[in-house]
């Protein structure tokens, strides 16, 4: 069975990813693979390259600031870029998924709604916390300002709209809560495996 799971900026997806990770399950990161997929593929650098220059590269590394800096104001170019990165990111989730031993595995993924994606699910999580936090938890973990969180929470989808389309919604909020509903989850779909 195949789960996706999904949160906008700062609602604690990974928190969730990592607590599943300690109960055995098989995770994939798809944020982690996506930046490695961009430095190691020729393909997908070339392609990067010829969409937004070669600024987007410093030496073999990404350079993160300017992409960006560039996608978050242009939501066109942000799904050309998408349009390079997620099918090979899907391409190579699917052959890490049939290597693994294990009833479910979760694709954590942010943009699951945004790049219609959902229907490649049996499961859906969405991982919500309030507004406010999401930001303080974001301005804590990067160098980014408060304009910028705030405009990476634009250029998703809105909670109730997600909410709407997932089987299971964990609000994190408190970490030993948010811990406890990912065990009873866990058990929900060894249930329905």
């Amino acid at each position: 069975m195949i789960v996706g799971l999904t949160g906008g900026i700062g609602s604690g997806k990974s928190t969730v990813a990592k607590f599943l990770r300690t109960l055995g399950v098989p995770v994939y990161d798809s944020d982690a693979q996506a930046k490695r997929l961009m430095e190691s593929s020729k393909k997908i650098r070339n392609k990067i390259i010829a969409l937004l220059g070669k600024e987007a590269y410093d030496g073999e590394s990404l350079n993160r600031p300017f992409i960006a800096k560039a996608v978050f104001a242009d939501k066109d170019l942000l799904e050309k870029l998408n349009g390079i990165v997620h099918p090979a990111v899907r391409k190579h989730f699917i052959k890490w998924s049939e290597k693994q031993n294990h009833p479910y595995v979760v694709q954590e993924t942010a943009l699951l709604f945004e790049n219609k994606a959902d229907y490649l699910y049996d499961k859906i999580i969405l991982v919500t916390a309030p507004k406010k936090m999401r930001v303080a938890r974001v301005l804590n973990r990067d160098k980014s300002s408060e304009k910028q969180v705030l405009s990476r929470i634009e250029n998703q989808l809105e909670d109730k709209v997600k909410i709407a389309r997932s089987d299971y919604i964990i609000e994190n909020i408190d970490l030993e809560e948010t811990k406890d509903k990912v065990i009873a989850l866990h058990t929900a779909l060894l249930e329905y495996c």
